[in-house]
């Protein structure tokens, strides 16, 4: 289903209605600290505090909430390389709905765990977030369950939008919006609704250096298939599906791209712990990254970072920010 980036907006204007009061609002933190460092005016968009630690719950509850009565009979299936499938699960569990959730064989053990005791089945498939998309998908195909994916979904990419939504009534004057970009869904929502209520906001899409595949697609101008490297940035890796809605909404929103290295993502986690005590996975430190990245361009100017996650294992964190410490 294709729509326009007004129809879009429409669209995410009913969400922000729908999904309360299941999904909360999170707080847009000023950080002192952060716009000391960068001469910006840095404001945190804190999804790491919504419930089950990341933005993932939103474009999930609004999905099950639009078609809950069609999905209860059989329940649901999804993929996620972990934030996904664990906000479809509590979505599922708060509307009665039995989700299963195809995970890559790789993803975060801590991630796995935690959408189990969500109560939703869990399946592991070989290869990456894709792979595990695609058997997900030919699976709804031949059981009737509702596929419910991770970015490639209207009623997704409108949930995610709401946190633009939220920032709109928390602060005003945005020059620019940094956010990790993985599938597509979390910019495509934000962007969308920037590009109808604050046009002269720039959007920014951040990417690791290891895992670029819509980046590289959008410069190929076709979805194309990407060798990608391990990174910290979980979930924000795996391919893109050849059908992808983002791509065409990325192509229109997206204003401004930067790459990030592994160690700029790790340093970037590592800093928001001191300067405003925040514990966030390696997608958000990924925007974060950016931002400091690009801050000499704009100095002077007010600035938000989503930081879309905190759902990492203690051990790979810390090993993460003892990593920075020597850098």
């Amino acid at each position: 289903m294709k729509l326009s980036i007004a129809e879009l907006s429409g669209r995410i204007s009913e969400a922000h209605r729908a999904i309360r009061p299941q999904v909360p609002e999170t707080p847009l933190e000023y950080s002192a600290g952060l716009s000391r460092l960068t001469g910006c005016e840095v404001h945190l968009k804190c999804e790491h505090l919504q419930r089950t630690g990341s933005f993932k719950f939103r474009g999930a509850s609004n999905k099950l909430i639009r078609h809950h009565a069609s999905m209860r009979e059989h329940g649901v299936i999804t993929a996620s390389s972990g934030n996904h499938g664990l906000g479809v699960a509590l979505a599922g569990r708060t509307l009665g709905i039995a989700v299963t959730v195809y995970v890559p064989i790789d993803a975060s053990p801590a991630k796995i765990e935690a959408i189990r005791m969500m109560g939703a089945q869990v399946i592991q498939v070989p290869g990456d977030a894709l792979a595990a998309e695609l058997a997900a998908s030919r699976q709804s195909s031949l059981t009737g369950q509702r596929y419910v994916p991770p970015y490639n979904d209207v009623d997704v990419i409108a949930g995610q939008g709401t946190i633009a939504m939220e920032m709109f009534s928390q602060e005003s004057g945005f020059d620019a919006v940094f956010v990790s970009v993985g599938g597509g869904g979390l910019i495509s929502g934000i962007g969308s609704a920037f590009k109808t209520w604050s046009r002269d906001t720039r959007i920014v899409g951040c990417w690791p250096v290891n895992a670029p595949s819509l980046h590289a697609s959008l410069v190929a101008g076709r979805i194309i298939e990407v060798q990608e490297s391990d990174t910290i940035s979980d979930g924000t890796a795996g391919g893109i599906e050849p059908d992808a809605v983002t791509f065409e909404i990325c192509q229109q929103v997206i204003d401004e791209v930067a790459l990030v290295s592994e160690e700029k993502i790790k340093m970037a986690m590592r800093l928001v712990a001191q300067t405003d005590r925040w514990m966030v996975e390696g997608a958000a430190g990924v925007a974060l990254a950016a931002m400091l990245q690009c801050a000499p361009s704009y100095r002077g100017k007010k600035i938000g970072v989503v930081l879309c996650g905190r759902n990492i294992s203690l051990e790979t964190y810390l090993q993460a920010v003892k990593v920075a410490e020597g850098m």
